[in-house]
C-alpha cells in the first residue's frame, strides 16, 4: 500500500509540522510556567495560555501519529530557477514601489513571479496582476493609509 515513489528515506512533512507544533506548545507552557494560571470560574494570566498550548501539543501528537503510518514521501532535487526568479522579482518590487509606485511595482512582482513556472497561462496572469493590484491598492493605500505613492510622478 506504498504511494508511487514512496521511500523510507525522504521527507516527512507531517512529522515536521508535529514536531512544530509540539515544540511551539511546550515552548508557550515553558514561558508561561511562573504565572498563576488559577481556575475555568477565576482565570488567571497563564489559564488560556496553557489551555492553548496543551491543544497545541495533542493536535502535534495526534498529526505525529497519523504522519508515522504514512510512508516517506520522495525527495525532489532542489531547483533553483524559480528561487531566483521570486527573489529578484521581490527585490524588484521593493525598488519600483520606492521609485515607480505601487501599481507599476505590483505588475512587476506578480508578472515576474509568474516566469518561475516554465509554461504559465498568459492571459490568467495578465487578469489576476489587474485584479491583485487593484485589490491591494483599495486594501492597503486607501483602507489601511499605507504611504506609498500609486503612480510615479
Amino acid at each position: 500500500m506504498d504511494r508511487p515513489g514512496a521511500t523510507s528515506k525522504g521527507n516527512r512533512p507531517d512529522l515536521l509540522t508535529a514536531a512544530l507544533f509540539i515544540g511551539f506548545g511546550a515552548l508557550g507552557l515553558w514561558s508561561t510556567w511562573g504565572l498563576e494560571a488559577g481556575s475555568a470560574a477565576q482565570m488567571g494570566a497563564s489559564y488560556l495560555p496553557r489551555v492553548v498550548c496543551g491543544l497545541l501539543i495533542g493536535v502535534g501528537l495526534v498529526v505525529g501519529l497519523q504522519g508515522l503510518r504514512h510512508p516517506a514521501l520522495r525527495l525532489e532535487p532542489a531547483q533553483l530557477r524559480p528561487l531566483a526568479v521570486i527573489l529578484l522579482s521581490i527585490v524588484a518590487f521593493a525598488f519600483a514601489a520606492t521609485h515607480l509606485g505601487f501599481v507599476i511595482a505590483s505588475l512587476i512582482l506578480i508578472g515576474g513571479s509568474t516566469l518561475a513556472e516554465r509554461g504559465g497561462l498568459r492571459w490568467q496572469t495578465l487578469w489576476l496582476a489587474l485584479g491583485l493590484t487593484a485589490f491591494g491598492a483599495l486594501v492597503f493605500i486607501y483602507g489601511l493609509g499605507v504611504q506609498i505613492r500609486l503612480w510615479p510622478v
